[in-house]
């Protein structure tokens, strides 16, 4: 095994413990404050600082990691994250519900800039290791994205099983403990200072990105804050209501997050390949936003019109969705690092995921109050808006790389 393919392998395996306790975290949240009848709109509060950290962390990190180096922020987050599962642990059932929302959000807030600095390291970590061949870059983020969000569903799982074993507390501390071991694997077999190169000196340099990079930003602002809209509170508290259990809604987040992640890693053998990176694989992104913005709209007016079993069309919906939506998410993951320029990869991937983290919080916060005001089908209406919103960014990518 070459250098490349090793700290690819292991910033990789890195990840994926820190995606594998995020994804339970976010499942113990859910779970416990709505077993404590916190309605749709309050459980959507309790992830929204979580979400705009990530908008701050990602700009900062993808800095950082230029400055710095992308093992040191790999460390950063990895320790952040583990803050975060203290401070969270720390909640008292004597506090009252104002203060306990309060402390909550706040170590959501932890965890969201621990979550989004891991993440720009270690995509970033995979443009410098894949180097400029394209082929090898799309399959190696394929890869990565879709085994993290596998992880992320074994993840989901993982947080109703800790819940019920060993209750909230007991639960993070066994997340934090798998953390510290995760930990000390970077500062062991990582090199310190991958990655490290001459950051930008201003805020304008900061974000003076390609016209590529920032279509891209935009399209995956629409593109999350379509799936987060139904998905976040939606759909969990549809089931919930439709008579599912907990373990139910969790063991089934987790199989369409494992299923949606194993697409993702597929979409190379999905979409084909072109010898410069972009001429095909553009017009992709614009032919499977399309199909995607299709779904909720059908499945919009089956819930509407109440055809049965709606709960049974709603999960085969989802389906359809996951699918598409993981052949779109793995098409702009790849591209970004396509346009992205190597001197300042980190700086652009950063960027970008900072809009990532800006879809999710605005998908956040709607799936919380259209449900609240209007049911499902308000949800999937906003979904389909959205990703109208998208396809037409989409339009607008170029297909070749910004000279100079």
């Amino acid at each position: 095994m070459n250098a490349a393919t090793r700290h690819y392998a292991l910033v990789t395996a890195a990840y994926w413990g820190f995606t594998l306790t995020d994804g339970a975290l976010r499942m113990l949240v859910l779970l416990h404050f709505f077993r404590l009848g916190y309605s749709p709109f309050t459980l959507a509060f309790l992830f929204l600082l979580y979400e705009a950290a990530g908008i701050v962390a990602n700009l900062l990190g993808g800095w950082l990691a230029t400055r710095f180096g992308i093992a040191r922020m790999l460390v950063v987050g990895l320790a952040t994250q583990i803050t975060g599962f203290l401070l969270l642990s720390a909640l008292s059932p004597d506090w009252s519900a104002a203060l306990s929302v309060a402390w909550v959000v706040a170590a959501q807030g932890v965890c969201g800039v621990a979550k989004d600095l891991t993440k720009t390291a270690s995509k970033s970590a995979i443009k410098l290791t894949a180097g400029e061949a394209s082929g090898r870059l799309f399959k190696w983020v394929a890869f990565f994205t879709g085994s993290k969000n596998a992880m992320k569903g074994a993840g989901f799982f993982l947080g109703g099983v800790l819940l019920q074993a060993l209750g909230f507390q007991a639960a993070l501390w066994a997340m934090a403990a798998l953390l510290a071991l995760v930990l000390a694997g970077v500062l062991a077999f990582v090199p310190p200072l991958m990655g490290k190169r001459k950051a930008s000196r201003s805020a304008r340099e900061l974000f003076a990105k390609s016209r590529g990079i920032n279509l891209l930003a935009a399209a995956r602002v629409a593109l999350f804050g379509a799936r987060d809209v139904w998905f976040v509170v939606g759909v969990p508290v549809f089931l919930y209501s439709a008579g599912w259990t907990f373990t139910m809604v969790g063991a089934f987040l987790a199989l369409w997050t494992i299923g949606y992640g194993a697409v993702q890693a597929a979409a190379p053998a999905i979409v084909r390949r072109s010898a410069d990176g972009l001429s095909r694989e553009v017009p992709a992104a614009r032919a499977w936003s399309a199909l995607l913005a299709l779904v909720p709209v059908v499945l919009a007016v089956l819930v509407v019109a109440q055809v049965q079993p709606l709960e049974w069309i709603v999960v085969g919906g989802l389906a359809v969705f996951g699918f598409a939506f993981a052949v779109n998410s793995s098409v702009h993951s790849y591209l970004v690092l396509a346009y992205a320029g190597s001197e300042k990869a980190a700086e652009d991937v950063g960027f970008y995921y900072a809009a990532n983290a800006a879809g999710r919080f605005g998908g956040t916060l709607l799936s919380g109050l259209l449900y609240q005001w209007g049911g499902l089908a308000w949800t999937l209406a906003g979904s389909a808006a959205m990703l109208a919103a998208c396809w037409l960014v989409t339009l607008a990518l170029p297909r070749e790389r910004a000279r100079g």
